[in-house]
């Protein structure tokens, strides 16, 4: 789950971590009265979407200005001026696609004179299985390019969760920074509080890009982009109160209504699937036979009757999807309650796309049998190479 950048700023207070002051606003008159509580004499307005790339992103809108999703203000007049052209329109960045999204919350921030721009990240490292931070001296808007061209230039590092924080990761850190005497000091209580945050609230993602060097010698946050683990949300309504649904696929919503583990995709190979590393595999050979998967979908180990219903009006609210692989071995799930769900969902539904199922597992040749009698046009399948085959020939069929 991510949250905005406002969100983000409010949790680095709450954990004694530099950042500058500032206040959210969902309308110009709420941009100005948060401009006005400020000393100013420079702000910056900022689009609030959960994407990257806003500073450098452009809106859909000619009346939105020739300017990005972060604009300088050194004016009152220019506050409600930014304001005015950024809520409501639609701002297309490098993470947003084409589509972009739209502003509905600005963020209105004291400006910061900068004298040198760093990156800082902190990430679940699964090959590690550790906290790992990520730190560049070339922070900025163009990191992904800095990681790309001169990788050397970035510089990580794990913490062992048996010792925690220690203060030698802080020099770590400032040493790779380029930060010295007090600079370095602020740097290791940093690293010690942005450690101490991520675990405590489980994320998986932390960046600041960029951390901050002002004139005056002081290290400050000046973004904030936070990812946190959907599995362990139930330790924290704090967290889950922050969820702004505007930014999300309805899709993705509805899944999370049934606990499905659902994301879209761009393909047009609908899949049903029970276990996360099948689901994987079943993209991957759906690709292998020269498809592309619409989307991940996995009911999980004990889906009801209802559930796999669920997870079929999830795949075909999707007009992309021309064909439906479902691909299901029955451990904990038995094969007869998946079946009973396929058949429900196609009456209830209509289903006018090729469907292939493959079975395997408790109750497969009972499930086998439902599929079979119930009058259906389902393409029974043998093993997963089999079941790929076919729906990519089905598809093929079909479009012909």
């Amino acid at each position: 789950m991510n949250i905005h950048e406002y969100q983000a700023k409010e949790l680095y207070r709450q954990y004694g971590i530099p950042t500058p002051n500032g206040f959210a606003a969902f309308s110009v008159d709420e941009a100005v009265e948060a401009a006005r509580k400020l000393p100013g004499p420079v702000w910056v307005v900022k689009a609030q979407i959960h994407a990257g790339g806003r500073g450098k992103g452009a809106f859909k809108e000619k009346d939105a200005g020739e300017k990005g999703g972060v604009r300088l203000a050194k004016s009152i007049d220019e506050v409600k001026q930014f304001a005015g052209q950024m809520l409501g329109k639609t701002l297309v960045t490098v993470q947003t696609g084409p589509a972009g999204r739209q502003v509905n919350r600005l963020y209105v921030e004291d400006g910061s004179a900068i004298d040198r721009e760093l990156y800082l990240s902190a990430l679940v490292d699964r090959a590690s299985s550790r906290v790992s931070f990520i730190a560049s001296q070339a922070g900025g808007m163009n990191i992904e390019d800095v990681a790309h061209d001169t990788p050397e230039k970035i510089y990580t590092m794990s913490i062992d969760p048996a010792t925690g924080f220690q203060p030698f990761h802080g020099r770590k850190i400032a040493f790779a920074l380029g930060l010295k005497g007090d600079q370095a000091k602020a740097c290791g209580k940093l690293i010690e509080n942005l450690y101490r945050m991520v675990v405590e609230k489980d994320m998986s993602l932390l960046e600041i890009n960029p951390l901050v060097v002002t004139k005056d010698g002081k290290l400050i946050c000046l973004d904030g982009k936070m990812d946190f683990d959907s599995n362990a949300l139930f330790r924290h309504p704090e967290i889950v109160a922050l969820r702004d649904l505007g930014e999300e696929d309805p899709a993705e919503i509805e899944a999370s209504k049934h606990d499905l583990a659902f994301i879209k995709l761009d393909g047009n190979i609908g899949c049903l699937v029970n276990g996360a590393g099948l689901a994987m595999a079943t993209m991957d050979i759906i690709k292998l036979f020269g498809a592309e998967p619409a989307n991940f979908l996995d009911v999980g180990g004990g889906a009801s009757k209802e559930k796999v219903q669920a997870a079929f009006k999830l795949i075909l609210s999707d007009p992309a999807v021309e064909g439906i692989l479902v691909n299901i071995f029955g451990g904990i799930m038995r094969c007869d309650i998946i079946a009973d769900g396929v058949i429900a969902a196609a009456r209830e539904m209509d289903i006018k796309v090729p469907l292939v199922v493959r079975l395997e597992g408790t109750n497969v040749e009972l499930g086998k049998k439902i599929l079979r009698e119930s009058g259906l046009k389902v393409v029974p399948a043998d093993d997963l190479a089999d079941a790929a085959r076919k729906i990519t020939g089905e598809v093929k069929k079909a479009a012909a």
